[in-house]
Parts: C-alpha cells; sequence; structure tokens
C-alpha cells in the first residue's frame, strides 16, 4: 500500500537590491506543480533603506498569500567587487527575516547547487536554467526575467533533495 506524502508548498527566492525573483510551487505526492513566480522590483532612486523595507513588505505579502511550507533561498557568492555584493546581502538579510518571522524552515543552496540540481552542469548559463525550469514545470513559456526562473530553480532543488519518509 502507498501511503501518500502530505503536499507542501515551497516559496524559491533569488535576492537582489534591484530585483528580487521569487516562485512559488507545489510538491503533491512527488509532483511538482506550478504555482506563481514573480519579481520584487526597486527604483535605484530611491534610498537603500526604503528600497529594503519594500523587498521586506513584499515577502511578507508574497508569504501570506500563498504560505509556504518551506522556503529556499540562493547563497550570495561574490568575486572582486564586495561593494555591489553588500546592497544584495542587506537584501538577503530582510528576506530571511521574513521567513524565519513566520517560523519557516528555510534551505540555503549555492548557485552551482541550482544549476547541478535543474540543468545537471556546473558550466549552465541563464538561458539554459530558464529552459530546463520550463520544461521541468511543463510551462509554455521560459519564465523572466532570469531572477525569477533562479528562484524557482531553487525551489525545484530543495523539493527534489526533500528527504522521503
Amino acid at each position: 500500500m502507498k501511503r501518500n506524502k502530505p503536499s507542501y508548498r515551497i516559496l524559491g527566492v533569488d535576492p537582489g537590491l534591484a530585483k528580487t525573483g521569487w516562485g512559488v510551487l507545489e510538491d503533491n505526492d512527488g509532483k511538482i506543480k506550478y504555482i506563481d513566480h514573480g519579481v520584487i522590483e526597486t527604483k535605484a532612486g530611491l534610498p537603500r533603506a526604503q528600497r529594503l523595507l519594500f523587498i521586506l513588505q513584499s515577502i511578507r505579502t508574497i508569504i501570506g498569500k500563498y504560505r509556504p511550507s518551506e522556503a529556499a533561498i540562493e547563497i550570495l557568492f561574490f568575486g572582486r567587487n564586495v561593494s555591489s555584493a553588500i546592497p544584495v546581502a542587506e537584501s538577503r538579510g530582510v528576506i530571511t527575516a521574513a521567513i524565519a518571522e513566520k517560523g519557516i524552515p528555510l534551505r540555503e543552496l549555492t548557485p552551482n547547487a541550482i544549476k547541478m540540481g535543474v540543468v545537471g552542469q556546473l558550466s549552465a548559463d541563464k538561458k539554459q536554467v530558464q529552459e530546463m525550469v520550463r520544461l521541468i514545470l511543463g510551462l509554455d513559456k521560459a519564465p523572466k526575467p532570469d531572477h525569477a526562473a533562479d528562484a524557482l530553480g531553487a525551489a525545484i532543488c530543495a523539493i527534489n533533495s526533500k528527504s522521503i519518509f
């Protein structure tokens, strides 16, 4: 006799100050179902504090609307330009705080883990990730912009790596 796993929703997030991608998927007994995705965009002319507040409020709204059981977020990696990484890290901070505020378990995934989990190659580019997310989720078009596709990729990886009992 097969025992059905309870369905759960997962919120995937690709943090950024200018654009934060998000995507919501549902796992129904091992079958991934697409729910929604989008991008939180902030205006470059606003003070950073106002942009971060907008991201925080938007993530809270998304959590309230979709009520995820779990969340997955891309871990920040930066190379030589530390100054550009700081605003992204601040965005990631308000996002993780909003998730923690609701007691939602959070998985943190490296960009390479997402590429491997979705495309199967560390060298995958943004278009390959978008196309594989489209295929996995059975969408008519690749999710755009790439920030939303990365967020859906994080959610796919979290679902696929969830322990099976």
